[in-house]
């Protein structure tokens, strides 16, 4: 699983950070959200899934690693 944030879409809201602080932080910059740590485990993946459901502007993004091309994957997972 590989999460990201579209920072051109996200407003902010901090929903993704409420929802899943050890994933998610708010940039103190542009005050949107960025994706801080990828999911490690099955709680973390599926508190990545409640944020992705519930960010009231749609930014986040979750992409099965098995989906994307080998060398992509291993950039996204680190492995």
């Amino acid at each position: 699983m590989h999460v990201s944030v579209d920072k051109n879409i996200c407003q902010g809201h901090g929903v993704c950070l409420m929802m899943a602080e050890n994933l998610f932080d708010i940039d103190d910059e542009d005050g949107l959200a960025y994706v801080m740590k990828q999911p490690e485990n099955d709680a973390e993946r599926d508190l990545a899934r409640q944020a992705q459901g519930n960010c009231p502007e749609r930014a986040i993004s979750i992409t099965d690693t098995a989906d994307l091309p080998t060398e992509t994957a291993v950039r996204a997972t680190g492995k």
